[in-house]
């Protein structure tokens, strides 16, 4: 293990939009060993030095953000637009056929995180522990979202 401190990249939450830029370099710097301008060929710039530019002013175009998420392989800059904007981003995972262990997987997630709650607002229950069962249930509901989704919208079967 390095010298540097590990992180828990699924916990980090940005407080500004350049924090936000800045994480995502450093995430493709130590899971993915990119440079910036590794990262900057990979967004298919031609100039990596506008890349330093961006990240250091926290000023990016727009139409470039999923372009520099792809390359860099996490998402803080998608995140935090969201969470400044009051909104709630969940990812969406992909559908898969269900299992009886779903249902009581989210049974389960759901009475964790009620009775979280409601520890949490007669001051039980600490606010990090409430956010994480908030958080893992939403999750599993995005899960079962996707599968209805998927089901309602089927994908094309190509040939046995």
């Amino acid at each position: 293990m390095s010298a540097k401190l590990r992180r828990n990249w699924k916990r980090l939450q940005p407080d500004t939009l350049r924090q936000s830029m800045l994480l995502c370099k450093e995430y493709a710097q130590q899971r993915r060993n990119l440079s910036v301008e590794g990262i900057a060929a990979k967004m298919g710039l031609a100039d990596h030095w506008s890349l330093y530019k961006w990240i250091e002013n926290g000023r990016m175009p727009v139409v470039l953000i999923p372009a520099y998420e792809s390359a860099c392989g996490i998402s803080f800059v998608t995140g935090w637009l969201a969470a400044n904007d009051h909104k709630l981003l969940i990812e969406m995972p992909t559908g898969r056929d269900l299992s009886t262990d779903d249902v009581v997987d989210l049974h389960a997630g759901f009475a964790t995180a009620l009775g979280l709650l409601t520890d949490f607002y007669s001051g039980k229950a600490e606010s990090v522990a409430t956010l994480e069962a908030l958080y893992a249930h939403l999750q599993t509901v995005a899960f079962h979202h996707a599968n209805v989704l998927k089901y309602g919208q089927p994908e094309f079967e190509f040939g046995e």
